[in-house]
């Protein structure tokens, strides 16, 4: 650090005029500067949108939500708007809604045959209009799970043209209809996802025409009669007026990857269960990444998840699975690794795969230990704690502190540390503790520190986390800030640690 920086940190931290004029630094000045912001464990470069935002769409990990309308379970749970807001707060770009017949003409958004609330599909997209680019300008793709009649569907266009206006894409890109456009070419845009009838040239033909009344059919093949080893065929009508509405986001039922190379287009994409997606994950991972390389893939969680909860996302982004779709509404490990995972690149919602996931040669694979890999060993003494929260278990209200390192990537990097406890000490513990990883794809790792309250019969308590990618951590003495389990900021609670990795 060179003498002009550390007098620009004296100028700003230090709070003794005398001290500050003579260019030294109190111990109250020091302090405030190693809890400052730019003492953090997140590296400020990485605050703003750094990447390279001109490659395709299917280039990215988009930060994308399940079942965004509900704020809690799929029973009985209330649908609200709010679910969309939140997530377009916390930088979520690509949403769900499912739109089904409602009464005197107007769709309504709820989780079909349950007891949850219904919303308005005109509020929902009123309220999406309006938050949409609050936290990023980067483009929102709204995936329709689409279960209206002709009629209310022409009622879902009408309303997504004269509410969003400009701001939807309804044609093909100039210089973009033959491939998916970027991040970058679709800025303040509002995309729709939904199945599609016939090609991009056939609606740009028809744009400015009249649709009213105009309805096409095709197949659903969705129902299995594994009697006869074929799949029963169901006949699906959809309006053109929505149908033209879907440009480079048309959904496109997986059938396997020989099917998608042979005859998927460009603007196609696929939406693929948990359960299948994990084990194409498992058994055919080379050929799910060249299918990533080619076409956007939504992952879904299953519908036995009733509760609304969620899976580990890292295994289908270990593959490039562009949109890996989590209910945003129900805390825990798995949206701590996405809310940790989408820190990068000024929090904009999207990350730039990295270059083995784009490269149409590449012979990557997670489920092995790469030979031409550039790991990094990464090293963190564990220091202190700065007034954790105290537990809710404890009779005394006065946790018995550990703090659990845990690496997330490919299955080689999957690891997990902890530290001793500390009895009866949430305000001030200190560990000075050291701890070494190895991580064999550093750009799909993420690194997750948990501090918790030993319970040996009922389990640990989170007390507090912090989860961002390996590659955006800061080396030197830094902090950690800490987040409840429900994603609140536990200011001024904090780790001090100190880091450091070389490659």
């Amino acid at each position: 650090m060179n003498r002009s920086i550390v007098f620009e940190i004296i100028e700003k931290y230090e709070p003794i005029v005398e001290v500050k004029q003579a260019r030294q630094m109190s111990l109250e000045g020091f302090t405030r500067y190693l809890c400052s912001s730019d003492c953090l464990v997140f590296n400020n470069e990485f605050r703003k949108v750094y990447q390279d935002m001109h490659h395709p769409l299917k280039d990215y990990f988009i930060s994308s939500s399940h079942n965004t309308y509900l704020l809690s379970d799929q029973l009985v749970g209330p649908s609200d708007v709010w679910g969309y807001v939140s997530a377009l707060v916390k930088g979520c770009r690509c949403l769900e809604i499912d739109c089904w017949d409602g009464s005197q003409n107007e769709p309504v958004v709820y989780h079909g045959y349950t007891l949850t609330s219904k919303l308005l599909f005109k509020t929902v997209i009123q309220a999406i209009h309006k938050y949409a680019f609050i936290t990023s300008d980067y483009p929102v793709v709204l995936s329709l799970e689409n279960h209206c009649s002709p009629s209310q569907q022409e009622v879902m266009a009408d309303n997504l043209q004269s509410i969003l206006g400009d701001t939807l894409l309804s044609d093909v890109l100039d210089d973009y209809a033959h491939e998916l456009p970027s991040p970058e070419a679709l800025k303040f845009r509002i995309l729709v996802r939904n199945k599609k009838i016939g090609t991009l040239m056939e609606t740009h033909a028809r744009k400015g025409s009249d649709k009213h009344g105009q309805v096409e059919e095709y197949d659903d093949n969705v129902v299995k009669l594994p009697l006869f080893r074929r799949n029963k065929v169901r006949k699906v009508k959809m309006a053109m007026a929505l149908s033209d509405l879907v440009i480079y986001t048309k959904t496109e039922k997986f059938k396997n990857f020989y099917h998608s190379r042979e005859h998927q287009q460009f603007n196609e994409s696929n939406s693929i269960g948990e359960s299948t997606a994990r084990k194409l994950s498992k058994l055919k991972a080379s050929d799910f990444i060249l299918h990533n390389n080619k076409f956007i893939t939504r992952i879904y969680p299953k519908a036995t998840r009733a509760d609304s909860s969620n899976f580990n996302p890292q295994q289908f982004w270990n593959v490039g699975c562009q949109m890996v779709a989590l209910n945003f509404q129900t805390p825990g490990l798995p949206m701590d690794i996405q809310n940790g995972k989408f820190l990068d690149n000024g929090n904009s919602g999207y990350i730039l795969k990295p270059q083995f996931l784009r490269d149409t040669e590449t012979d990557f694979n997670p489920n092995k230990t790469p030979e031409d890999s550039n790991p990094v060993t990464l090293m963190i003494r564990v220091i202190s704690g700065i007034q954790l929260p105290p537990s809710s278990r404890s009779l005394s209200n006065r946790a018995d502190t550990l703090v659990i390192i845990e690496i997330f990537g490919v299955p080689h990097d999957q690891s997990k540390q902890q530290t001793r406890v500390i009895k009866k000490n949430a305000f001030n513990p200190r560990w000075n503790e050291t701890f070494t990883f190895i991580i064999q794809v550093p750009e799909l790792a993420l690194i997750r520190f948990a501090v918790e309250h030993q319970n040996l019969l009922a389990g640990n308590e989170l007390l507090g986390q912090y989860t961002l990618p390996v590659l955006c951590m800061s080396k030197g003495y830094r902090h950690v800030p800490l987040f409840s389990r429900a994603g609140e900021n536990l200011e001024p609670a904090s780790l001090f640690i100190y880091v450091w990795y070389v490659r």
